[in-house]
């Protein structure tokens, strides 16, 4: 279907908020309006199209982002819904990684709440232009001006109104278009599929007048052909200004502000609008990125249909036990049955299918070219993260980075039968989500699986038994801790072995050095070839860092210090492997005269209280030994921000619905690491 439309009427988006913002929702209206969905699928009934997990629809929340198509007027609309809880930003994370534009949806009451900054941040980094749309107008409480203050604020982002809302919570019945100068109401028996655009009437025109003006001002401010007319008092024309705001949401100098109740079908086909207007097709952005596997220099791919493949795998998911790979494509087309070389892996995949992805239902296509988002089946050994091109024209793409998991589980199985069964599915899972670790405690001979919160986990060991129908005994959450060292030291080794009929021979001499927090394990070398030549350097370095991921005082990882080689030795009977083991040597010589600290996960939390209920949620949260950082009052409830250590917050959502007769809320991220 999608194949034969120009790369410039597609619009590769994600829509991210934080938890019960409104996303899915948003999604799913977005689905029966432009045609994909025959019924409304409500989140609270478990029948959203784009929350097809079985857990998904029990918990009410997205867990995994998926990928849906639709058609809007002449656009073709890929969409990504990413989950809203901090313990699945990975899921948004690849997702930003290979989209073009986002929306960020926010409670009309709550504004930008954490999780909604979380998610802003990941944008930034990815240079993702923006449009908002502020949801639940509709509720009681609804303060479209205030959340959009909260934007300008906590997001640092310029949002520049083009909707405003005709009346808010009960009496919310349509908005005005500030772009053309027209009022829409929605029709309520059609499910808001009917609609009318009306001339102002006289009690909203002063309003929209004046914002109207703002509007002109703000585009202005970033356009000199508008700020030309608009200081001269010329006519500016609907074409100028929607291409003055388009061409300012794609260099991500404003944010295009729309409004409505996705769940009262308000809102949504001039988001569409929008989305088609002002957010980048992949001919507006820069051309991607990568570096050349042989020559290790820089080559971009523009995005042609007929220009050389390049293309990402951005997530794995295990379907039925078949493996399906989400590509996006950037630069030329595939076609089912082709052959795709993996550059990393150096190595050629065949393509059995290739499909248009509608959350779990899907399209079988003969081909898919640049722009496309789509699922294929048959890579065997490729992973999240891997680049898929031509063996003639080889390129590495950016990989992404995935914070490391802040707590653990042990998991024991069952019965014999899920013994079996255990290392292959968390093998499936390993695939599926690069932020799960597993690993084997030596001394209990435990399973280890290390994840990015006790949610995260849940759901994981939820899988495991209503997918897999795999069984197993969970211990209680652990702390995932880290070490450092606190001053400088030096350990130095010899190795002089033989192995298998042949001797061996190295020596290492190293200093390792305390950095500052959050900057990771560097490695250098002061050695000159003469004392340890340059091939050697990779197995020190690997047999090092090995090293550090044991630890030294209680068995977690070693971090935030500079591995500086400073001499050694070699001879005739030297090898990489000998080299290696000493460098690992001189590392443990060095760490046992060391002064070594425990680093723990300290978490930001911030907690929604009633006013009556304050002091006892400040008093549990000073027992856990939080810092408590700011207290603002927000609509009848006290907003707590503090700094707790994650050891101290398990059980915490219990906690705080007893102290606040089930009226509390809360929402927790990984802040940093700590001495303990």
């Amino acid at each position: 279907m999608t194949s034969k439309k120009n790369i410039s009427h597609y619009r590769n988006i994600g829509i991210m908020a934080h938890i019960d913002a409104g996303k899915t929702t948003v999604t799913e209206r977005i689905l029966y309006y432009t045609g994909k969905s025959y019924k409304m699928g409500e989140v609270h009934d478990g029948e959203a199209v784009m929350d097809w997990m079985q857990d998904e629809q029990e918990r009410g929340i997205t867990i995994s982002s998926a990928v849906t198509t639709c058609e809007w007027n002449q656009s073709v609309i890929q969409i990504i819904d990413t989950p809203g809880h901090v313990d699945f930003t990975v899921e948004v994370e690849r997702a930003l990684r290979v989209l073009d534009g986002a929306i960020g949806v926010f409670c009309a009451v709550g504004g930008v709440e954490p999780q909604s900054e979380t998610v802003w941040r990941q944008a930034d980094k990815y240079a993702v232009p923006r449009m908002a749309f502020i949801n639940k107008m509709d509720r009681t409480g609804a303060d479209f001006f205030s959340a959009v203050d909260s934007m300008k604020k906590k997001l640092r982002a310029n949002p520049v109104i083009l909707q405003l809302p005709m009346g808010a919570e009960e009496s919310f019945k349509g908005v005005i278009d500030l772009v053309h100068m027209k009022q829409i109401t929605w029709d309520e028996d059609s499910k808001g599929a009917n609609f009318s655009r009306d001339d102002i009437s006289p009690e909203f025109t002063e309003k929209a007048l004046e914002y109207r003006d703002k509007l002109l001002e703000s585009v202005s401010e970033v356009n000199d052909e508008i700020m030309e007319k608009y200081l001269s008092e010329e006519e500016i024309s609907l074409e100028e200004l929607i291409r003055a705001i388009r061409t300012a949401t794609i260099s991500r100098r404003i944010v295009p502000v729309f409004c409505g109740s996705a769940l009262k079908n308000k809102g949504i086909q001039t988001l569409l609008d929008g989305i088609e207007l002002y957010l980048p097709s992949p001919l507006d952005i820069p051309p991607v990125k990568g570096i050349h596997p042989e020559t290790g220099g820089e080559v971009e791919f523009p995005p042609k249909k007929n220009g050389p493949l390049a293309a990402l795998i951005f997530k794995v998911s295990i379907i039925e036990g078949r493996k399906l790979s989400f590509v996006r494509i950037y630069s030329g087309k595939i076609e089912t049955g082709s052959e795709v070389y993996n550059p990393l892996l150096k190595k050629t995949e065949k393509l059995s299918r290739i499909l248009q992805m509608h959350a779990n239902k899907r399209e079988r296509l003969k081909e898919a070219s640049a722009g496309e988002i789509i699922g294929i089946v048959g890579l065997k050994d490729s992973g999240t993260g891997d680049t898929l091109c031509s063996a003639e024209n080889p390129v590495c793409l950016e990989k992404m980075e995935y914070e490391d998991p802040v707590i653990s589980i042990a998991v024991e199985p069952k019965t014999h039968s899920d013994q079996e069964k255990l290392d292959e599915v968390l093998e499936k899972f390993i695939m599926e989500d690069p932020t799960l670790k597993v690993s084997r405690d030596e001394e209990t001979g435990q399973t280890l699986l290390s994840g990015m919160g006790e949610l995260h986990l849940e759901i994981i060991i939820s899988r495991m038994q209503k997918e897999f129908n795999t069984n197993v005994n969970v211990g209680h959450p652990q702390v995932v801790y880290r070490e450092v060292i606190n001053t400088r030291i030096r350990g130095s080794a010899v190795f002089e072995k033989e192995i298998t009929g042949k001797t061996h021979f190295a020596k290492v001499g190293l200093m390792l050095e305390p950095l500052p927090r959050g900057e990771g394990v560097t490695f250098t070398s002061k050695a000159g070839s003469d004392q340890i030549p340059e091939q050697y350097m990779p197995a020190i370095e690997k047999g090092i860092r090995e090293s550090l991921e044991g630890g030294y005082l209680k068995g977690y990882p070693l971090v935030d210090m500079a591995i500086v080689i400073e001499g050694g030795a070699f001879d005739e009977r030297s090898s990489e492997l000998a080299f290696s083991v000493c460098a690992s040597m001189a590392c443990k010589n060095a760490l046992e005269n060391a002064s070594i600290s425990l680093l723990e996960p300290i978490m930001e939390v911030e907690v929604f209280v009633p006013d009556a209920f304050m002091g006892e949620a400040i008093a549990d949260l000073n027992a856990r030994g939080g810092k408590i950082e700011s207290i603002d009052s927000k609509s009848g409830l006290q907003v707590i921000r503090a700094v707790v250590p994650l050891a101290k917050m398990f059980g915490y959502s219990t906690a705080i619905r007893s102290a606040s007769q089930g009226r509390g809320t809360f929402s927790m991220h990984f802040s940093r690491f700590d001495k303990v």
